[in-house]
């Protein structure tokens, strides 16, 4: 094995790539590629998705981005350590903070400020050779330039004049599968999307359409056989895969210091407890009561848990000093420590707390304090949060939205050309959060004609596009906050709320990566007891 695929979007380069990250990877372990990188758009949202799945069927995962400048250019950028991603995760987080929510203003400046410790490859464009040489007289021996294939009848040309601006820059060339889909029976998704992404109909998609099906994931036999002249250019690939060498494995995830006050943080954790314990407890404390706060302390001491239960301590008490009514619930009610910090109000003497319902060394799963606070006065706690660990350091989760049955149906049915009444109707069949579309019997029974062939393939690409993400949307309260740089973690984008800054990944990608959140949510009738008093 020595090809690499280093050129293949996902569905998280959204209503464009139609397929998901797994998918690639499955089939590039399918077809034993030697490994894979996923370059979407201007994005790393989809990398942990690439990383647990590759890590899964043993497949060599290289960390990869498609970045589109403002003059139009394209460059895959690869880093080759922890710092160089950190580089390329501050790169993107500045395009995107400088303007809205879901686009990305990068220069070529930009590029050489954060580059260091990468690779590039430079795509064919009006400026790959100024751009190239440009990356190659700051990054020497880290640019090559891409042979890319359009699968138009074209390629051979299109090979000789990007090989010979290599020539003439002295800058080497490499092999790219330009990978929209996993397996080629996924073009109709492809064109789907193109219809949702352009406003307009399959009718009408003319030069947006795929010319065909073959921007697939492809063997190394097919991939030598199309770059028969350039072998040099499959070599290549192996190269680059050989310098990148960071994995999502070595992100090593740091909670603020801020809360400790100077003390370790699990002797302030056990004095804020006992305080809070003599407050709960004026006339001692039971004997069964110290036993259960001995256990808890011991199994957060083991997971390194001390800091998460500061900074909810802390988040609370500054909601407290302000006069905002707040309230832990959920699994933490099952924790003493909790009781005494004064984030619940669950007491041990009321209900039998089991605390590994809460926090278990077996599951391998971060805590989830849930904390409500009035919803009037929430915004107050979150600005707080910004400005307390700055917004390089803090922000909030992202959440994936998906396409579900009564929106996609709906989506699907415009970009094939249905009438607003044949949508409306197939719509009508979908009830409450059924993830399953419409089925024959529920069009039949809609009074519609499954037979034909358009509403056929409208039942068939709706099965098909359910579950596959849309777009960003900010969580509902899930904050994320660092010791050292988040947006070295993961790239930082404006929300499309005022004042609001969301990472690129959910809260099950920080799951994977033992990052933990602190859920600030709010609760109406919170707002209703303090406005009855």
């Amino acid at each position: 094995m020595s090809y690499a695929e280093l050129f293949a979007i996902s569905n998280f380069t959204f209503l464009r790539g139609a397929s998901h990250p797994e998918e690639l990877v499955l089939r590039s372990r399918e077809l034993g590629l030697a490994g894979l990188a996923v370059t979407d758009t201007n994005s790393f949202a989809g990398i942990v998705r690439a990383h647990a799945a590759a890590r899964e069927v043993g497949l060599r995962y290289i960390v990869g981005v498609r970045l589109i400048l403002n003059c139009g250019s394209e460059i895959l950028a690869y880093p080759k350590d922890r710092s160089a991603y950190g580089r390329l995760c501050r790169l993107l987080t500045t395009g995107k903070r400088r303007t809205r929510k879901g686009a990305c203003d990068l220069t070529l400046d930009d590029l050489l400020s954060f580059g260091d410790g990468s690779c590039f490859i430079v795509l064919e464009g009006a400026r790959s050779a100024e751009i190239a040489g440009a990356l190659n007289s700051a990054f020497k021996n880290h640019v090559w330039l891409g042979l890319t294939p359009l699968y138009d009848g074209e390629d051979e040309g299109r090979f000789a004049r990007i090989a010979a601006i290599g020539e003439a820059l002295t800058i080497p060339k490499v092999a790219l599968g330009n990978v929209l889909m996993h397996k080629g029976a996924r073009v109709k998704i492809a064109d789907l999307l193109s219809c949702m992404r352009e406003k307009t109909t399959i009718d009408k998609l003319g030069a947006h359409a795929q010319r065909n099906a073959e921007r697939r994931i492809r063997s190394e036999f097919e991939m030598r056989r199309l770059f028969k002249s350039y072998p040099d250019a499959i070599t290549a690939t192996q190269d680059i895969a050989g310098l990148c060498q960071f994995s999502l494995d070595e992100l090593k995830y740091e909670y603020p210091d801020e809360v400790t006050d100077g003390m370790p943080p699990n002797e302030r954790l056990r004095l804020l407890t006992e305080e809070g314990l003599k407050r709960r407890y004026p006339e001692g404390l039971p004997l069964n009561i110290r036993a259960l706060v001995e256990k808890e302390l011991s199994l957060i001491k083991e997971l390194d848990y001390a800091r998460y239960f500061l900074t909810v301590h802390d988040v609370v008490r500054f909601a407290r000093s302000k006069g905002i009514l707040c309230q832990g619930r959920g699994s933490a009610a099952n924790s003493v420590v909790c009781y005494a910090l004064g984030v619940t109000e669950a007491s041990p003497d009321m209900i039998t707390m089991v605390f590994e319902r809460f926090i278990s060394a077996a599951r391998n799963e971060p805590p989830d304090i849930d904390v409500d606070f009035e919803h009037e006065r929430r915004e107050e706690v979150i600005q707080h949060l910004f400005d307390k660990y700055g917004r390089h350091r803090a922000a909030l989760c992202s959440t994936v939205i998906h396409f579900r049955s009564r929106a996609a149906i709906r989506e699907v049915g415009k970009a094939m050309g249905l009438s607003v009444d044949v949508i409306s109707a197939l719509a009508s069949q979908i009830w409450g959060f059924s993830e399953s579309g419409v089925s024959d019997e529920r069009a039949k029974a809609a009074g519609l004609d499954v037979s034909d062939h358009r509403l056929r393939l409208t039942l068939d690409l709706t099965r098909e596009i359910l579950g596959f993400p849309r777009h960003l949307s900010q969580h509902v309260g899930g904050f994320v906050m660092t010791r050292g740089r988040l947006d070295e973690f993961c790239p930082i984008e404006n929300a499309a709320m005022e004042d609001r800054t969301v990472i690129e990944w959910d809260k099950d990608d920080i799951d994977v990566l033992g990052m933990l959140k602190v859920d600030v949510l709010a609760l109406g009738m919170l707002t209703c007891i303090r406005k009855s008093f």
